[in-house]
């Protein structure tokens, strides 16, 4: 067992707090955490990252959100993270990342500077987005695009902490294993949870799962779900990639790409609020 909290964590003279940390995996592949939002790529620049999958010592992230990353999803607002701290501890079989997300940032979108927060600009947002999509996704391509062009910019505000969400990674040789804890959360009645492992669609472009179903690029879809036991994302050739299974959430599949904007590509999980703790494997695979 791995302390979840703070204070537990600090008790613990084997867990070192810090700002930066890279995990080798193989003589090509690493994994690297941050406590602060780096690399800072475009609409989530400010928004804090799981784990960054590194490649010949480039991270492969992209607009991605990392491995690992949660989301909560309340009636009237959807929390993201803009502040954590890291701890890591070296075993002898092992590396354990605990990261603590404070839950401190909502999106919000602004016409040509000016904000748009009150109830029925927001209202109206909603609308043109369920023109646009069937489902009501946490990203949309089509839906930024119009945005887009209507000169309408999203970005993630800071706000009063709802709490943290506290990941855990274990790290052992190929495998992560990934425990989420959602218990430490001081808002009450939450409708849903996200953990999303994203990294980037422009390294990141073929989809494959157990059903062997092969997709690339556009034909992975926004965020679709995965019928599969198994589903890997990979890059073009399949020599690098990530494989994750169904677990007991809903997993779904989604990529969307546009130039200096949107570079994502991921495996995302859709949690029954009840859980409070949630835990899945990925195998990084190639290298």
């Amino acid at each position: 067992m791995y302390p979840s909290t703070s204070s537990e964590l600090l008790r613990h003279s084997d867990l070192s707090k810090v700002n930066m940390y890279t995990i080798p995996i193989s003589d090509s592949l690493s994994l690297r955490v941050y406590s602060d939002a780096r690399p800072y790529n475009w609409k989530i620049a400010n928004l804090q990252k799981g784990l960054i999958l590194i490649f010949n010592g480039f991270e492969k992230v992209g607009e991605g959100t990392g491995f690992g990353f949660p989301v909560v999803v309340y009636a009237d607002e959807t929390y993201f993270s803009g502040t954590a701290t890291v701890f890591v501890s070296e075993c002898r079989n092992c590396t354990v990342v605990s990261k603590e997300f404070h839950m401190d940032r909502v999106s919000r979108k602004s016409f040509k500077h000016v904000k748009l927060q009150n109830r029925k600009a927001r209202a109206l947002l909603r609308y043109l987005a369920d023109l646009y999509q069937k489902h009501q996704h946490l990203r949309s391509l089509l839906v930024e695009s119009f945005f887009e062009k209507m000169g309408i910019k999203s970005n993630f505000v800071k706000t009063p902490s709802i709490g943290k969400v506290l990941i855990s990674f274990t790290i052992n040789k190929r495998f992560i294993h990934v425990k989420a804890d959602f218990s430490l959360l001081d808002r009450k009645n939450p409708r849903k949870f996200f953990i999303l492992n994203e990294q980037s669609s422009k390294f990141f472009r073929r989809y494959i799962d157990a059903n062997h179903l092969e997709l690339f690029d556009k034909q992975i879809g926004a965020w679709n779900l995965v019928q599969a036991n198994w589903a890997c994302i990979t890059s073009i050739n399949g020599k690098i990639g990530f494989k994750m299974w169904k677990s007991d959430g809903i997993l779904r599949r989604g990529r969307e790409f546009i130039n200096n904007s949107l570079d994502w590509v991921g495996l995302d999980y859709e949690i029954d609020p009840r859980k409070t703790v949630f835990e899945y494997e990925i195998e990084i695979l190639g290298g």
